[in-house]
């Protein structure tokens, strides 16, 4: 008995297709609030304070000049294969140094708006 090729063919194109496209996470906004779900969950909003009109949110020109900074002064260190160890060290300091200096400042000088997030809650 022969299987039928075209049931199983769209079988797998079924699944390839549902494991290639994502599943969307629902949004809810405002009028959502107090929705009910028939399993047991509803619909929650909270204002949150968030920050705004950041010219680099990922701090990366701050952590670029660290880098650079701290390799300098790590390359002014040592001799030899000490001295490149130095450069190293004093690079990944000098990022994450002034990955934070920026981030304390992005933080102090940032605008700060509120905004109302909502999410289903069990």
């Amino acid at each position: 008995m022969r299987p039928n090729t075209t049931l199983f063919q769209a079988t797998i194109l079924g699944l390839a297709l549902g494991v290639a496209l994502p599943v969307q996470a629902q949004t809810y906004g405002p009028q959502d609030e107090g929705r009910r779900f028939e399993d047991g969950s509803r619909v929650k909003c909270k204002k949150v304070e968030v920050q705004r009109n950041s010219t680099d949110p990922n701090r990366v020109g701050g952590t670029v000049a660290g880098a650079v900074i701290g390799g300098l002064v790590g390359n002014q260190i040592g001799s030899g294969s000490g001295k490149k160890l130095a450069t190293v060290g004093g690079a990944v300091a000098g990022g994450a140094i002034g990955r934070n200096v920026q981030g304390k400042r992005q933080e102090s000088t940032g605008d700060r708006v509120v905004e109302t997030r909502c999410e289903r809650v069990w």
